[in-house]
């Protein structure tokens, strides 16, 4: 059964979740999983790339998009194009994706913002009622 983890930030920034998105990403990969990020929208999708590029100046997250790249290890995608991965997927549209179920893991990034919060209110109700093992991590800085 898929493991749900919420990460709460102590922010009100929408951008915030894609800081996040990068730091875990990067740390998911180093632990070796392979790692799909579901973009709301292209241009979320085109920020995202273009942090995973610089977030870190001393480290290199290699990745591309899915319709580019299906099997690479790190892909953005922005639909159901995900079949090659099911390890962990980080979702930072605000609904849940209805392939949801393939994954080992999803990680749900939240921030302060009014939209956002309601939305993971919803997602969260939504694995809840589904069974998922859900946890929350609050974090206390960025």
């Amino acid at each position: 059964m898929t493991k749900v983890d919420f990460y709460i930030l102590p922010s009100a920034d929408p951008a915030a979740r894609l800081d996040f998105a990068c730091k875990l990403t990067e740390k998911a990969w180093r632990m070796g999983h392979r790692i799909y990020l579901y973009c709301s929208d292209a241009a979320q999708r085109e920020a995202l790339d273009a942090r995973l590029w610089s977030f870190k100046g001393e480290s290199f997250v290699p990745h591309g998009l899915a319709e580019d790249e299906p099997d690479g290890l790190i892909v953005l995608g922005l639909g159901d194009d995900c079949v090659q991965h099911q390890d962990l997927l980080v979702n930072l549209d605000l609904k849940v994706p209805a392939f949801v179920q393939r994954f080992a893991r999803v990680a749900e990034v939240v921030v302060e913002d009014p939209a956002i919060r309601q939305a993971a209110r919803e997602s969260f109700r939504f694995y809840r009622e589904q069974g998922y093992s859900l946890q929350d991590h609050r974090l206390q800085r960025l």
